[in-house]
């Protein structure tokens, strides 16, 4: 790959800078074909490299870039990257229930596509998350396969409108990080077509997305990948879809196989699967030339999607950051607010009365979720920056506690030996005992959470070596932990006294997306304002002689994490805390999770709150009842002080802008109308995957069936803490004057009158489910969410609201005797309300005169 773009471009450009004039004519895919050697059509059914398709100069096929992914565009590293815009995390955008946002959250990733060079985004995930644990599951839209699907269509919209190809990901059952690449997701057809492909399918018929990208795991005893049922049957069969079917990084599993299934695209490169193993399979007719031929005309159809896009090839990533993306940021993170509770109209603040701040996640700034999802964003504010950008009163603040998982990281109290911000990283092939060791490179870096991935220099060794270096200035006196989790081998010292050795005797542990140690530790007193010098040891992936972790992908040549902060004496920090708030009127307590909690490569043991954080909160809240409760995380948490708290806000990972977006609901600039994707349980026990999470002797069972989020509590009649659809407002609806008209079409439209009979303008979402009728054949959920619209009305405004419905579509479900959708004959009811769990739904019955079995999208 030699040395990234990213590690030579750092000018700041508008993407208007970039050419967007074609390179070249598009290729004659057919007559091209005619043209490749053997060797030449192997070759482009894999990855060149961590991040680009296999280029063939002689015939003018030009090399093609992907980039992670569905909340902002990292580019070609996952270290030291020129920076992007990040927004919210998937289920924040599930939670505004709003297809023009997401069509034009779409188009600004577009943008970005552009800006850094990628004719390809690996997003949107649309999974389901089944159960509350799961590590990806913020990077998921809903628990509900047609919001899911409705909101990526429109995302997959505004990104191809503009010349990208949108990848949706991971096709199917990627539910879980427990053994991702090995698990055997067992499920029956039923639920696979109702609720895991059921996103794929309607995202494809609003807007046929360029590319699907496989999952690791097996679907019912073979992996996705390989899999010929979901790729061949149903994807390019029923659904008749002619895109590129890519895999996920490294998440190909065989040559002929998968090939066979219609895998088109191995990622990433070198191939492992289709070099000599290819040329074998093919001259040996285990795969026909015309099975092989099929692959690359995917892989052309895609080079020509690159080459419209006017993008060149190899193009440098350059800076996007305009302020119309800054807006829309900040317009996205406020609207995926959900409101959850509001007692005695505690909300919005007032600017001009002191407030106090309160809370772990107050002045970090939770912009995503871990893993593929992360990237270095231009900027971001923190709530407290938010409020104190916003009051006009005095802001006063405390800590209670600390959230974070491994301790958070040093850089931004570091500094390089000569002043600059940062620290640096020296590149060696040597040893560091080697007599004359020559230096590779060497980088200013200001983020020391490194990850070597998708760096790949053609000179190092099979070994090779980096020390860093820099100036670490105390914040406060006192007694300091130090940690460093690796990737490899390294050892940390503090002005030369070794602090943490993380050589021997490792741990394997959740960091570098499960490829790394645990942190291991040390301590140091430290006096506030003097300057420490940090010094690590590092060696690659390939140093640490721990047996290699089962289950998950390796990444990249290694990496280092260096952390510490100030020890926290929770007991007293608590007390402050709680006395502070005794003080004010106003209090606002920021809690949560962070990308160390929910990330790809692990998932969460458990539902609660970081350590002593519910403490924190109980405390605060007894000292003043008043006080609001801002959560930010990706998935449920348990709350077992809700009943307690009379404001509740669930705030997500908002991305670069999420301290604005949620000072901007509090103080009520912006009215909050998030409506919940995801139901919120009381306890970890209700969710309905409890018994069946995980991988047990090589498979996870899918025992809930169709039965997953809201559909489980309303058929087991347990009560969530939050339903799914719920989200309070400033103001107060009404919807009256249900119309429902059926066409002869089966097309169903269906009108209500929307009111705002509040003081203040908002914006309500109107949800339609349906009820089906008691069938002799199948068990039925108790509703199912089948249409929806928000609409915004000022104070006092009423407007007309039109939601159509494919009737046929809405009241199927999947005949596994026939092997097709049944739209069973019967009289359904059609429920308008607010939430799942409304209090007054209006209802309207209509009639299926005839049962009709069908296929396709």
């Amino acid at each position: 790959m030699g040395i990234s773009t990213t590690q030579t471009t750092r000018e700041h450009s508008s993407v208007s800078q970039l050419t967007t004039k074609q390179q070249q004519q598009e290729l004659d895919v057919e007559h091209v074909l005619t043209q490749l050697t053997l060797e030449e059509k192997i070759s482009l059914t894999a990855g060149k490299d961590f991040w680009h398709t296999v280029p063939v100069p002689r015939l003018n096929i030009p090399s093609i870039r992907l980039s992670d992914g569905p909340n902002g565009v990292r580019g070609t590293c996952f270290f030291d990257a020129v920076p992007s815009t990040c927004l919210p995390c998937g289920t924040g955008l599930g939670a505004t229930f709003d297809k023009d946002l997401l069509q034009r959250v779409g188009g600004l990733l577009a943008d970005e596509c552009r800006a850094k060079g990628a004719h390809m985004l690996l997003g949107p995930t649309i999974n389901i998350p089944r159960a509350p644990l799961g590590g990806r599951g913020f990077e998921s839209y809903s628990e509900d396969p047609y919001l899911a699907g409705i909101l990526a269509g429109h995302y997959v919209q505004g990104v191809e409108e503009k010349g990208i190809v949108a990848c949706l990901k991971h096709f199917a059952c990627n539910d879980q990080e427990d053994q991702r690449m090995a698990f055997n997701a067992i499920v029956t057809e039923r639920a696979l077509r109702e609720i895991y492909l059921v996103p794929f399918q309607i995202a494809l018929k609003h807007c046929q997305a360029g590319a699907v990208m496989t999952a690791y795991n097996q679907i019912n005893g073979t992996h996705a990948a390989e899999n010929e049922h979901i790729l061949k049957d149903i994807l390019r069969g029923e659904w008749a879809w002619d895109g590129l079917v890519t895999s996920d990084w490294f998440g190909t599993y065989s040559t002929t196989e998968a090939i066979k299934a219609g895998l088109d695209l191995e990622m990433p490169g070198p191939s492992r699967w289709r070099g000599e193993a290819l040329m074998h399979a093919v001259t040996a007719n285990k795969v026909k030339k015309t099975e092989l031929d099929a692959r690359v005309r995917a892989v052309l159809g895609l080079v020509n999607s690159g080459i419209r896009s006017g993008i060149p090839e190899n193009a440098p990533e350059l800076h996007l950051d305009r302020p119309e993306d800054r807006a829309l940021a900040r317009e996205v993170a406020a609207q995926s607010q959900v409101l959850l509770k509001n007692e005695e109209n505690i909300l919005p603040l007032k600017k001009d009365k002191r407030i106090a701040v309160i809370g772990p996640n107050s002045k970090i700034a939770t912009i995503s979720g871990g893993g593929s999802a992360s990237l270095t964003p231009y900027y971001t504010v923190t709530p407290f920056e938010g409020i104190t950008s916003k009051a006009s009163a005095g802001v006063d603040w405390a800590q209670g506690v600390y959230s974070h998982q491994s301790l958070p990281t040093i850089s931004k109290h570091m500094q390089t030996v000569d002043g600059r911000k940062g620290f640096t990283v020296k590149l060696y092939n040597d040893p560091p005992e080697a007599q004359h060791r020559e230096m590779l490179e060497e980088r200013v870096l200001t983020d020391s959470n490194v990850l070597f991935a998708g760096f790949n220099r053609q000179d190092l060794a099979y070994i090779w070596y980096a020390d860093a270096e820099g100036i670490f200035t105390a914040p406060e006196s006192g007694l300091y932990d130090f940690g460093l989790a690796v990737y490899g081998t390294a050892r940390l010292y503090i002005d030369d006294e070794l602090i943490v050795d993380n050589v021997e005797n490792q741990r394997a542990g959740p960091t570098f997306i499960g490829c790394g140690t645990v942190e291991e530790t040390g301590t140091k007193e430290l006096v506030a304002g003097e300057q420490y010098k940090i010094f690590l040891r590092w060696a690659s992936a390939e140093s640490s002689t721990r047996p290699k972790p089962d289950g998950v992908v390796l990444f990249g040549h290694g990496g280092f994490r260096i952390a510490g902060c100030k020890r926290l004496d929770f007991e007293a920090s608590i007390k402050d805390a709680a006395d502070l708030a005794r003080t004010v009127d106003q209090v606002v307590l920021f809690t949560g999770l962070s990308g160390e909690w929910e990330s790809e490569g692990q998932d969460r043991p458990h539902m609660n709150l970081p350590p002593g954080n519910d403490d924190l909160i109980r405390a605060v809240l007894d000292a003043n009842p008043n006080t609001v409760v801002v959560v930010q995380s990706g998935t449920p948490v348990a709350m077992p002080w809700a009943d307690q708290a009379k404001a509740i806000v669930q705030a997500w990972f908002g991305g670069n802008e999420t301290g604005n977006g949620i000072a901007d609901v509090l103080y009520g600039d912006v009215n909050p109308s998030g409506k919940l994707p995801l139901t919120m349980p009381r306890r970890l026990q209700d969710n309905p995957a409890y018994i069946n999470y995980r991988c047990e002797g090589g498979r996870t069972l899918y025992g809930e069936d169709i039965y997953v989020g809201y559909r489980w509590y309303e058929n087991v009649e347990i009560a969530p803490l939050f339903p799914f659809g719920h989200g309070l407002s400033y103001t107060s609806f009404k919807t009256t004057d249900l119309q429902v008209t059926q066409s002869e079409s089966s097309s169903l439209n269906i009108t209500c009158q929307v009111a705002n009979v509040g003081a203040r303008a908002g914006a309500q979402v109107v949800q339609v489910y349906i009820a089906a009728p008691k069938s002799r054949y199948v068990g039925r959920p108790v509703k199912e969410l089948k249409g929806f619209s928000k609409a915004f009305l000022e104070a006092g405004e009423t407007k007309e609201v039109n939601i159509s419905i494919d009737l046929v579509q809405a009241t199927s479900y999947w005949d596994e005797i026939e092997d097709q959708w049944c739209s069973e004959a019967g009289t359904y009811m059609i429920m308008v309300g607010d939430s799942s769990a409304a209090k007054n739904f209006l209802e309207a019955e209509v009639t299926v005169t005839k049962t009709t079995h069908w296929l396709g999208l």
